[in-house]
């Protein structure tokens, strides 16, 4: 054990392994954001197989740098949310709607079911679920090209 009084390893079938301090040993753990967009370094839950949480982590720069970057690695395998930089170009301003996009991730197309499949987290960020499940978030509406605001505001 380090000075944490839980260690973290990842085992051979490449799932993460809970050690606590009194040698309970729990396989499968998986580790959940509590505010993945405001907050995304603080308040992460470790929770085992059975969804019961085995701890509570308020800071992740809190831990040792091995233990963060684990848990920062298998949150970024969980966590695919691409970020749109730009709407190009909508097929319909009612829905169902297929969006062409530029996401930090590269060029796509989203489908967009409905209108309420874009949801308001805050004055100027939005998480919008396409048709196949995928979220994609826009962080600042007003950080958006003209165009882009443009088409948007036609779905608001």
């Amino acid at each position: 054990m380090n000075d944490q009084d839980f260690a973290l390893t990842r085992n051979a079938a490449g799932r993460i392994v809970f050690t606590g301090k009194e040698g309970d040993v729990h396989e499968g753990v998986v580790p959940v954001r509590a505010f993945p967009i405001s907050a995304p370094q603080e308040g992460v839950s470790l929770l085992g197989e059975d969804g019961h949480e085995l701890r509570w982590i308020s800071r992740l720069s809190d831990l040792p740098e091995a233990m963060r970057a684990l848990i920062e690695t298998e949150l970024a395998q969980r966590e695919f949310m691409p970020e749109i930089t730009r709407i190009r170009q909508v097929s319909s301003f009612a829905t169902p709607s297929k969006w062409q996009i530029s996401t930090d991730r590269g060029d796509t197309e989203l489908l967009l079911k409905a209108e309420d499949h874009i949801r308001r987290l805050t004055n100027s960020t939005l998480l919008i679920t396409d048709g196949y499940g995928v979220s994609f978030l826009i962080r600042d509406i007003g950080a958006m090209d003209h165009h882009s605001r443009k088409l948007l505001d036609r779905f608001l």
